[in-house]
């Protein structure tokens, strides 16, 4: 599976949280080739400020496996994660994200705050931005277009 076959899942993940409401951002976890979770924004839904697409993700992936540590698995989500969701990937142990559209209001991977990879982290996660950026972005300024 190539990182572009991912993040069309995943940005078909965010088309369905558009069709339930929700902020399209879309996530999947990736071991061995193969999607073994998938996740999207759930807040509303779920009356939960913590259902964002990636913490979705990672739970999922974490009850597939077994085990609360995602070693060799890749995150890819349609936006750059926020402060807890990168967070979240420390914790679990990711070993890479990839990531379509950067975030400027809250993106935790470099454009607001930089919280993977820090120097004194014992765990540093490989980081890759832009594929598929166009159409992650696209489909967040169309959404949010519609609700004004």
């Amino acid at each position: 599976m190539t990182d572009q076959d991912a993040m069309q899942a995943a940005l078909g993940e965010a088309r369905l949280a558009v069709e339930a409401g929700e902020v399209p951002i879309g996530a999947l976890v990736v071991r061995d080739g193969e999607i073994i979770a998938r996740g999207q924004n759930r807040v509303l839904r779920d009356i939960d400020p913590t259902a964002h697409a990636e913490i979705v993700s990672l739970r999922a992936a974490a009850l597939a496996l077994g085990n609360y540590r995602l070693n060799g698995c890749t995150l890819y989500v349609t936006l750059e994660p926020c402060a807890m969701c990168a967070g979240a990937m420390i914790h679990a142990r990711v070993d890479r994200l990839v990531f379509a559209a950067v975030d400027p209001k809250t993106g935790a991977c470099g454009s607001v705050l930089k919280v993977l990879n820090h120097p004194q982290l014992n765990h540093q996660i490989q980081v890759e931005q832009g594929t598929l950026a166009d159409e992650a972005a696209e489909l967040l300024r169309n959404f949010f277009r519609e609700r004004r």
